[in-house]
């Protein structure tokens, strides 16, 4: 059972950083009318980037999730685990260099000071969802590796099923005349 409980939250995690995304990508989208901004277009290109490869992950997550139930399957619970473990990578490769990285962060707070009060509130707002996504990175990637502990601990057990017939024994009666003769 541990380990179908660990999938299911790996699946939590990842719904809760698909809710986090989508926060920001809405937080995004409410940039203010007056002239639009490439840098506000460019965050929400990569938001929705991240949505994407996001899905793929929880497809994989659920995939490895119905391979940890009966009949259990672990060889397609480590691919599927694998595979969303590579999409989980490419996610947060994206967030550290295009969203959190110190450049960009420069870029959001220069373009809030040099736009105006309005401008101002909606980078403090992007920056904000931004970090609200961080625990959620944080929370996805320890399910990862609560998955991987749980299926190697699983896979180092040995599973011997034995079944078992009850075929009988057959006796045959030798007649009387066969009984105490010997042949020579």
């Amino acid at each position: 059972m541990a380990l179908e409980a660990t999938f299911r939250e790996l699946s939590v995690t990842l719904r809760q950083l698909h809710d986090a995304l989508d926060a920001l990508n809405v937080t995004l989208g409410d940039e203010p009318e007056a002239g639009g901004s490439a840098l506000a277009d460019g965050f929400e290109n990569i938001v929705l980037d991240l949505i994407g490869v996001l899905h793929q992950g929880r497809r994989a997550a659920l995939n490895a999730r119905r391979a940890v139930t009966p009949p259990m399957d672990i060889d397609r619970a480590s691919r599927s685990l694998a595979n969303c473990q590579d999409r989980f990578h490419q996610i947060e490769q994206e967030f550290a260099g295009s969203l959190v990285s110190y450049e960009k962060l420069r870029e959001l707070a220069r373009l809030g000071t040099e736009r105006g009060e309005q401008w101002r509130l909606w980078a403090n707002s992007v920056k904000l969802g931004i970090e609200q996504c961080q625990p959620c990175l944080h929370d996805a990637s320890k399910a990862l590796a609560g998955g991987w502990k749980e299926l190697v601990e699983h896979g180092g057990k040995t599973s011997i099923s034995i079944r078992t017939e009850n075929l009988g024994q057959k006796i045959f009666a030798q007649p009387k005349d066969m009984v105490g003769s010997s042949s020579t």
